[in-house]
C-alpha cells in the first residue's frame, strides 16, 4: 500500500501519537485502581491477572511505525498491526549525556554489575562504570547525582509477567532526555541537612522517621514534605531540582533491561530488601528484616550506577496517578494537568521491605495521596534544569 505525501506522517512525534491513539481505541478501558492501605499493608493491592497488551519478539523500528500511523483504516485491522509492531523494548544513546551543572564537574566512579539467574542465584558481575556530580550539603554531608543518557523505552509490562496488573497497561512507547538522578534515596543525614535550611512555602520535620540512622533513607515524608524540600534544595544549591516523573522512574530503574528486575527475572533478600516470606518466580524464600537498611547495602547497582531501586522504601514520583496509561505522555515528563489540584493522588514505585517481591517489580505502580506519610515511603531526585 502507498500514500500520498499529505498522508505520512510529519515527523517521529506524529507518528507516535496515530500509534498511541490506535491503541488507545483498542483497549480495554475497564481500569483498576490500586491504593497503598493505611491499614493494612502497604503491598496489600487489588490484584488483576488479566491483560491487556500481549508482549511480541518482533523488532519495533521506524518503518514500522511509518506503516502502522500511515494506515488509513482503524478498529480491529489497525489493533492487530499496533499489536505486532509494539515490541517490550529499551534503547540507551550511552553518549548523550546531560551537560554538567554550572560549577560542577562530572567524576567517573566504577561499580560491579550483577546479574541473576532464574532461580535467584548470582549469573554474571562485570566492571562498569558511569559518571555523577556531587553537592555539598554540609560537614560530610554530600548529595551525589548521576549522568543517565538519553534514549527509549516501551513503559509498562506484558501481559505474561508474573504478579502484573492493569494499572501497568498498556504497554507504550517513551523518549527520555538526558537528566540526573540521585545514586540513592536521600539519607535521613541529607533530609535533616535541607530541613534546618529556611523555610520556602511550609515547615518541615527534620527526624521524621520511625528507623533512626544518618545514611538509612529518610520515611514518613509525604509528597508535600518532598516538593518543600526539593524547592529548598534547589534555592540552595542554585540548580533545579524535583521528583522523578514516573518514566523517568522506570527508565532509570529499568537501566536498559526488560526483565521484570533490572537484576534479571527474579530477585532474592541477598540483594534486595523486601519481605522474604514471599517469593517470585523460582527464586527462594529469604529474610524478613522489618526494617529499612543503610542505602547503598548490597552493592548491586544497576547498568546507570543507581542503587536500591528495587525494595527499601517506596519512593515518590511527580505524576498525578492515572488507573492506566491511556493518554500518557510520551515525552518522558510527567502527567499532571495545570488545571487539577495539587491534592490528588501520587504515584509511588519501586516496593519497600515491607513488600512482597512482586510489589518491586521495575513496572509496579501504585498511589496514595500526597499528604500520606509512612515507614516505608521515600524519595530520591532528579536534576533536570541545569544552569
Amino acid at each position: 500500500m502507498s500514500h500520498s505525501a499529505n498522508q505520512r506522517p510529519a515527523d517521529t512525534q506524529e507518528i507516535l501519537q496515530r500509534l498511541a491513539e490506535i491503541k488507545q481505541i483498542l483497549n480495554d478501558r475497564t481500569s483498576s485502581k490500586t491504593e497503598i492501605g493505611q491499614s493494612t499493608s502497604l503491598g496489600t493491592l487489588l490484584k488483576t491477572e488479566i491483560g491487556q497488551f500481549t508482549s511480541l519478539g518482533s523488532r519495533w523500528n521506524r518503518r514500522q511505525f511509518i506503516g502502522v500511523a500511515g494506515l488509513g483504516v482503524a478498529g480491529l485491522v489497525g489493533g492487530v498491526i499496533v499489536h505486532h509492531a509494539l515490541t517490550y523494548s529499551q534503547t540507551i544513546n550511552w553518549k548523550d549525556l546531560p551537560p554538567p551543572p554550572s560549577g560542577k564537574k562530572l567524576q567517573d566512579f566504577d561499580f560491579e554489575l550483577v546479574t541473576l539467574d532464574s532461580q535467584g542465584k548470582e549469573n554474571s558481575r562485570k566492571r562498569r562504570q558511569a559518571k555523577s556530580f556531587t553537592e555539598d550539603l554540609g560537614p560530610g554531608i554530600r548529595l551525589e547525582m548521576v549522568a543517565i543518557p538519553g534514549g527509549s523505552l516501551i513503559m509498562g509490562s506484558s501481559d505474561t509477567e508474573e504478579g502484573r496488573g492493569r494499572q501497568e497497561s498498556p504497554l507504550h512507547p517513551v523518549s527520555i532526555k538526558p537528566f540526573y538522578v540521585g545514586k540513592f534515596a536521600i539519607t535521613q543525614a541529607q533530609w535533616k541537612a535541607v530541613a534546618t535550611l529556611d523555610k520556602v512555602n511550609r515547615n518541615l520535620n527534620a527526624d521524621p522517621s520511625n528507623f533512626k540512622g544518618d545514611n538509612l533513607p529518610v520515611e514518613r515524608v509525604s509528597w508535600y514534605d518532598v516538593q518543600e524540600f526539593c524547592a529548598r534544595l534547589s534555592r540552595e544549591t542554585g540548580h533545579t531540582y524535583r521528583l522523578p516523573s514516573e518514566a523517568q522512574w522506570e527508565y532509570a530503574c529499568r537501566a536498559g533491561t526488560t526483565t521484570p528486575f533490572h537484576l534479571g527475572k527474579t530477585i532474592t533478600t541477598n540483594v534486595v530488601n523486601y519481605n522474604g516470606n514471599y517469593t517470585y518466580g523460582s527464586a527462594p524464600t529469604g529474610e524478613y528484616r522489618h526494617k529499612t537498611i543503610t542505602v547503598g547495602s548490597f552493592r548491586v547497582p544497576n547498568a546507570f550506577g543507581l542503587s536500591n531501586m528495587h525494595g527499601n522504601v517506596w519512593e515518590w514520583c511527580e505524576d498525578r496517578w492515572h488507573d492506566n496509561y491511556n493518554g500518557a505522555p510520551m515525552d518522558g515528563s510527567a502527567w499532571v494537568a495545570e488545571n487539577e489540584s495539587d491534592n490528588r493522588s501520587r504515584v509511588l514505585r519501586g516496593g519497600s521491605w515491607h513488600d512482597q517481591p512482586k510489589n518491586c517489580r521495575s513496572a509496579y505502580r501504585v498511589y496514595y495521596e500526597p499528604g500520606f506519610r509512612n515507614l516505608n515511603v521515600g524519595f530520591r531526585v532528579v536534576c533536570v534544569k541545569v544552569s
